[in-house]
């Protein structure tokens, strides 16, 4: 195919031939001597640039085609030549070739085909290491078969994982649904070696979880019952996201609930509508989030009073890793009075992304095409060049700050780990205080707060002791987060990779 074929082809895939058609057959204007409407000219020129842009695109690759001293592999050319296109934009556009979109939607939807337990390899590296069992999901094929935290997985489909990779584990567990995976397990603690036939299911990884199990591995919610104070996670926005936590806030409010805190730390987002559900949840009326982009007008999101909770105070957790969609609910509950702010600013991801499907959806981008503002008008969005004093983020509340360092939050990731085991339905005695967690519960106990946003927020001090009635508790850090810095933990797969979200 000749250069000028490739680029008519590039024009029209990317939707330009329709416009360099209106441009040709253009009406003269009624009076030649006149010069045509600036807006008409700069049309015109925009689209004819397109066109000889196209050109070089094509002679590009044409001469990388035939010319280049070894034979290159075209669809490497072009999928290259797409993410350079991607980088050019922000860190949150970029390209999902068909190899990653299975994974890519699997991890938007948090939903697959696979037995429900998460893995993990013990220790990370080297030749004594060992694919552990670190939780099966309750109601799971793989927890209705007796696999338990601790077991260690020795083959997968008669191939032994020794010498796997953990994307290559992950891939041999999950598959369509009704199918058989084949396990040889080492018992924990024993040397016997059980095999295990295991048919996959449709798994819904629950993003909305407690503080501690039950005794039959669901979530507790309470983080204090006699004084009815409840405690939820939110650890990311998948499309199940709502109802899972209107099912757990509704059977809290059934058995009086007085106050809740919604640990929304570390949750790097998900998804817009949700993000919009879960704040119309406990906000009456007005604007929750309006979005705006280049080829779209405003559109506001608004508050609808039917189904509302409103009987009781709302302390929202966040932290430096809460970004996007947690930011959208936050500062939604914030504007509005509805809750107090706890913790540290947040990240500052202003923006929205659409997965537009390419090549009839064997492959999509993630593509940056709106900006989102909360309530009072304002885009959170944390730009390179914005300074600390500047206006980015979700803050605090006034007198609600409480800043971790890095030490910090790997410890709490470590008391965190113990509390999200499985096996501890009483999980034991620790020394360690949560304290971003102690002052939510004393937000509670506070004043409403008032409807708009916060004023720069005074860090508090960590209280001395812990409350005798408090549960701390928040949630692990995902997989990958919109921040540089990480607690320096790992963790577990479930039975995928962990990829990117699209807001």
């Amino acid at each position: 195919m000749s250069w000028r074929n490739l680029a008519w082809l590039v024009v029209c895939q990317l939707g330009l031939l329709p416009a360099l058609a209106r441009a040709q057959e253009a009406p003269a204007p009624a009076n030649p001597a006149a010069p045509a409407a600036p807006a008409e000219v700069v049309e015109s020129a925009t689209e004819e640039q397109y066109f000889e842009l196209m050109r070089v695109l094509a002679d590009t690759f044409e001469q990388v085609d035939k010319n280049y001293v070894k034979q290159v592999d075209r669809r490497r050319l072009i999928e290259a030549a797409i993410k350079g296109m991607m980088k050019e934009l922000d860190p949150f556009s970029n390209y999902i070739s068909p190899e990653d979109l299975g994974s890519f939607r699997d991890e938007v939807e948090k939903e697959f085909g696979g037995i429900g337990i998460q893995v993990g390899f013990i220790p990370p590296s080297g030749p004594q290491r060992k694919l552990v069992v670190t939780a099966p999901l309750p109601g799971t094929p793989a927890f209705k078969a007796g696999i338990r935290p601790g077991d260690v997985i020795l083959e997968i489909n008669g191939k032994a994982v020794e010498q796997m990779e953990m994307t290559d584990a992950v891939k041999e567990m999950r598959g369509p649904a009704g199918e058989e995976v084949n396990l040889a397990l080492q018992r924990m603690g024993t040397n016997e070696v059980q095999k295990l036939t295991i048919a996959r299911a449709v798994i819904e990884v629950p993003t909305v979880l407690g503080d501690t199990h039950k005794a039959d591995g669901s979530w507790n919610f309470w983080l204090n019952e006699s004084e009815k104070i409840g405690y939820i996670r939110l650890t990311g926005f998948s499309r199940h996201s709502f109802r899972e936590l209107q099912e757990a806030v509704e059977q809290l409010h059934k058995e009086g609930l007085k106050g809740l805190v919604l640990d929304l730390r570390f949750n790097p987002g998900g998804l817009l509508n949700i993000a919009v559900e879960i704040a119309d949840l406990f906000i009456e009326e007005g604007k929750i989030v309006s979005t705006k982009g280049r080829n779209t007008v405003e559109r506001p999101a608004m508050a609808r009073r039917e189904g509302t909770l409103r009987d009781f105070p709302i302390a929202v957790l966040v932290n430096r890793f809460s970004a996007s969609a947690s930011e959208i609910v936050s500062a939604a509950l914030q504007d509005h009075g509805r809750a107090v702010i706890v913790g540290e600013r947040t990240y500052g991801k202003g923006s929205v992304q659409n997965v537009i499907d390419m090549e009839n959806g064997k492959s999509a981008i993630k593509l940056t095409t709106a900006s989102y503002h909360r309530p009072n008008g304002k885009n959170i969005h944390r730009f390179p060049d914005s300074k600390e004093e500047d206006d980015w983020g979700v803050r605090p509340n006034e007198g609600y700050a409480v800043k971790w360092s890095n030490e910090d939050m790997v410890r709490y990731d470590a008391y965190r780990r113990s509390r999200d085991d499985i096996r501890n339905a009483a999980p034991p005695a620790s020394d360690y205080v949560d304290t971003q967690l102690v002052k939510a519960l004393e937000a509670l106990k506070a004043p409403a707060p008032a409807a708009g946003e916060a004023k720069p927020a005074a860090e508090a001090k960590p209280p001395e002791d812990k409350p005798a009635t408090e549960k701390p508790a928040t949630e692990k850090p995902e997989a990958e987060k919109p921040a540089t810095e990480k607690p320096a933990t790992e963790k577990p797969a479930t039975e995928k990779p962990a990829t990117e979200k699209p807001e």
